[in-house]
């Protein structure tokens, strides 16, 4: 499984915003700045994360977006799972029940159902309080720090 750039720049843009005052709106003007990815693109990804209600936006000069939540209440995976979809490692897990016409007698399905099994465990063990945490122990300009890829 690859996570998409959609994907990354969405957690990018989660954290950048979890990093900052939770009372203060933030614009993507500025988070395009620090996070060095286009404005454009993460007007794109914002949206989603509004129809999902992962964040509030207010319009006008005082505007912007911020945490629609305490950054203890989202998961790596929820936010993945906004932007990306379902998370399975292959295409034939997507449906449930599942669909394969030779689902009853793969023996390698096991296989794919333990790792989405792990992924997904992995994933939503990770707040992005956690990620804010790891962050700040890496110091200071910790919004800017944020990895690129």
């Amino acid at each position: 499984m690859k996570i998409s750039t959609r994907g990354r720049y969405a957690l990018r843009l989660m954290l950048d915003l979890a990093l900052n005052d939770p009372d203060e709106y933030v614009t993507i003007r500025s988070i395009s700045e620090r996070q060095e990815i286009s404005y454009k693109y993460l007007e794109q990804i914002i949206s989603v994360l509004n129809r999902g209600g992962l964040v509030k936006s207010v319009r006008g000069s005082q505007g912007g977006y911020r945490l629609a939540h305490p950054p203890e209440e989202y998961t790596v995976g929820m936010i993945l799972r906004q932007i990306e979809g379902n998370l399975v490692p292959v295409a034939c897990m997507e449906d449930e029940p599942n669909q394969c016409p030779r689902s009853n007698k793969c023996v390698t399905l096991t296989v794919w159902k333990e790792l989405g099994d792990a992924i997904n465990n992995v994933l939503d063990s990770i707040t992005l309080a956690d990620l804010v945490e790891r962050a700040r122990a890496q110091g200071e300009n910790v919004v800017e720090g944020i990895c690129q890829e």
